[in-house]
């Protein structure tokens, strides 16, 4: 029997965004929960503390092996709060990760080698559709149309242009305060855009059903008005 993932099922909302790095969907998904008044999670951010954690314990993100450990041993945990700065709360091994942590210059480095292991990925959809069951949620990530929310009530691919994003990133870095020159943000957001397009597992594509949205000459609030839209017309 299929598993019931329906965007509408028991009066929750899920709604879906999805997007490249730097496309402006943590901002806008933020906002968007917030107007909805409900739950909001960044998937990245769970891949993110698995690359943090790999590099504190000096796991080789190649080692699908000893990922998969890591993630088992339930050393990620993740707590939706609305009150937090990023809407969420990340712990790695019970130390709670900040936004300079989670984007720092070595969890960039890794942190697509590690997603594209089938159970590291096997590991945070379980996790996500866990959220997704309980909750009304807005999620953002690469996969979150296409596999971890099939059924989402409203699917968004976000877009946005390379000069956008290396510049949205690069705004980002500095109130964390990482410093990075706009070329090498460029080679980053391109090298990224490769492997997650091009990994075998869950790759970076829009969902059939997904509404595309560039958001590169857009305010984010042009584009929460855009998504607010859909999801009343759902």
């Amino acid at each position: 029997m299929r598993e019931a993932r329906s965007g509408m099922d028991a009066g929750r909302l899920h709604v879906a965004i999805d997007g490249p790095a730097a496309s402006g969907k943590t901002t806008v998904a933020r906002s968007l929960a917030q107007r909805l008044g409900v739950l909001y999670l960044d998937t990245g951010a769970m891949y993110r503390a698995l690359a943090y954690l790999a590099l504190q314990t000096q796991t080789d993100a190649d080692n699908e092996a000893a990922l998969r450990r890591l993630c088992e041993s339930e050393a990620i945990c993740v707590v939706l709060d609305s009150n937090a700065p990023l809407g969420f709360r990340v712990f790695a091994r019970g130390v709670e990760l900040d936004d300079a942590a989670l984007q720092s210059n070595a969890v960039n480095a890794i942190v697509s080698t590690i997603a594209a292991h089938p159970c590291v990925r096997d590991a945070m959809v379980r996790r996500q559709r866990a959220v997704a069951s309980h909750a009304s949620v807005v999620m953002a990530g690469r996969d979150i149309g296409t596999v971890v929310l099939p059924d989402a009530a409203v699917k968004v691919f976000l877009t946005a242009s390379v000069a956008a994003r290396v510049a949205r990133r690069r705004e980002q870095l500095a109130r964390a305060g990482v410093d990075v020159t706009a070329h090498r943000l460029k080679e980053e957001i391109e090298e990224r855009d490769r492997l997650d397009e091009t990994r075998a597992i869950a790759p970076l594509v829009p969902a059939p059903d997904a509404h595309a949205i560039d958001s590169s000459a857009m305010s984010p609030e042009e584009v929460v008005d855009a998504i607010a839209t859909l999801v009343a017309r759902a």
